[in-house]
């Protein structure tokens, strides 16, 4: 494929936070113990998933987009049955990556931001690599 995106474009994702989207979900241990909130770690995933759809055109059919760095903020809490919204920009190239900036939202205003990196690879490839780090 491999149509170039434009600086400044954007492309969004939209959920409804669910209880398997709270902070209060990810505890592994009795230890461990979350609020009832958006988790940070769905936030991240949200906008990632924004700037994969934005990654789409540029990719042949044996390629997929990875998630290099992010870089971001968590500023305010989303309780459940709230919808929540990433909006990532493409703002250029840095060597073979792709970078953004990545804002999340809910309906009182903008609970996120930061920057994002991802990098094009062969579907193959990438998952010998990770099953060569196994002996597999």
């Amino acid at each position: 494929m491999n149509n170039n995106l434009e600086i400044n474009e954007s492309t969004e994702a939209r959920m409804m936070v669910q209880a398997s989207d709270l902070a209060s979900a990810l505890p592994i241990s009795t230890e461990d113990s979350f609020p009832e909130v958006f988790a940070t770690s769905r936030m991240i995933a949200l906008m990632e998933l924004a700037a994969a759809r934005a990654m789409k055109k540029t990719l042949n059919a044996d390629q997929l987009s990875v998630g290099v760095g992010v870089d971001i903020k968590h500023m305010a809490a989303t309780p459940k049955g709230k919808e929540v919204w990433a909006v990532a920009t493409f703002t250029g190239m840095e060597g073979k990556l792709y970078m953004f900036t990545i804002e999340a939202f809910d309906e009182a205003g903008k609970i996120g931001e930061g920057r994002h990196s991802r990098a094009i690879v062969a579907t193959e490839r990438l998952l010998a690599g990770a099953n060569k780090r196994f002996g597999k």
